[in-house]
């Protein structure tokens, strides 16, 4: 094996599939990277037995051939090395090393065969349609956030990704949870995604997708079976086990009563929050909102540090009411919302509110509330 190939290439690639690697593992070769040339191009495999991603570079190849190399060490060196250079890299049979040179620059690392890296086995993916890099990474973005890192509750650990009806209208939807707060989103379902399975995209692969579509144009095609996921974009292919758990009925929990409505700017609320909040508890940051007519007061009261108050101008017409909420939450939802204008839907300070968009009906939040 014996190639020539773009250093910015080289290093973009290398920051995907490094990521895939753990850094602690203890079976030598899941540290690897496998590096496979034909055809003038290079194909760099990573796996952690749960997730594969093969990307696939432009390289000026003279050799065929495949090798194994430290991933975190071997993308270390290329983005180090000097801009303006190609990169050479020649498989040294003899020595079992691949011999990295750009310019005066000469490196040569330690590899293990190619053979024994391990492949992710797929069953039949007979789910199979197109989404536009822009729907899925909405998607992603708009949920991401309210995915819960508690392993107990393994299932939450993911994007609940699933088609289902709204207003009469089949839809794509994704939903994430971590008991505290909930986010949604859908779009229209796409050609071919009707009968799809309910299935939970674990947290990993969300944010290696997040990754991958964050520049991507055009359309990535999914591919989906009740166990597995693959992604696809012209030049990457992400194949992943889903959550093998069920995820718990949120729309119960999606209040439908809350019959006191405000809306206030994002913007100024979102301000106002972290202004607020800076007195907060570590522990629980928790922010007081007292509605009355036309007037929200943002309120902080602790007792080790001090207290803080701010009001802003609202359309709020209702009953006078005080509710508790997480500022962190509060925070992350407005972080979401784009039309500048968030319509709350609130019934009591015990029962969980709904936050929208004004301009987005496609998008909801729920958010519990807390003791304050």
């Amino acid at each position: 094996m014996r190639l020539s190939i773009d250093k910015a290439g080289l290093a973009r690639a290398l920051a995907h599939v490094a990521s895939v690697v753990e850094r602690r593992n203890t079976i030598p070769i899941l540290s690897n990277v496998l590096l496979s040339a034909r055809n003038n191009e290079l194909k760099l495999t990573a796996t952690d037995l749960d997730m594969e991603l093969v990307e696939t570079v432009p390289a000026r190849a003279k050799g065929e051939g495949s090798t194994t190399v430290p991933a975190h060490m071997f993308y270390d060196i290329v983005r180090k090395l000097p801009e303006g250079n190609d990169i050479e890299l020649v498989k040294d049979g003899e020595q079992g090393r691949l011999v990295i040179t750009s310019g005066p620059a000469q490196f040569s690392l330690q590899t293990l065969p190619a053979d024994d890296f391990p492949a992710l086995s797929v069953d039949d993916l007979g789910h199979n349609f197109p989404l536009s890099a822009s729907d899925l990474k909405r998607l992603i973005e708009k949920t991401r956030f309210a995915i819960s890192t508690e392993e107990t509750r393994y299932y939450l650990n993911g994007i609940y990704l699933h088609a289902t009806e709204s207003v009469g209208k089949p839809m794509l939807r994704a939903v994430a949870t971590d008991g505290h707060r909930l986010a949604q989103v859908e779009l229209p379902l796409p050609s071919g995604a009707k009968g799809m399975p309910g299935v939970i995209v674990p947290r990993k692969t969300v944010l290696e997708l997040a990754k991958l579509v964050e520049d991507a144009d055009g359309e990535v095609r999914i591919e989906l079976s009740p166990s597995k996921i693959r992604v696809s974009t012209a030049r990457v292919i992400l194949t992943s086990k889903l959550i093998d758990g069920t995820f718990p009925d949120y729309e119960r929990v999606i209040p439908q009563g809350n019959d006191k409505r405000m809306e206030v700017d994002n913007a100024a609320f979102a301000q106002a929050v972290d202004r607020v909040s800076t007195l907060s508890s570590d522990k629980g940051r928790a922010v007081k909102l007292t509605l009355t007519d036309g007037k929200l007061t943002l309120s902080v009261n602790n007792p080790e540090s001090g207290s803080a108050t701010e009001e802003l101008a609202v359309d709020y017409g209702f009953d006078p009411l005080e509710i508790g909420f997480n500022a962190r939450y509060l925070l992350d939802i407005a972080g979401q919302l784009e039309s500048g204008t968030a319509e709350f839907q609130l019934a009591d300070p015990g029962s969980p509110t709904m936050v929208r968009d004004v301009k987005d009906q496609s998008a909801l939040y729920v958010l519990m509330p807390m003791r304050v």
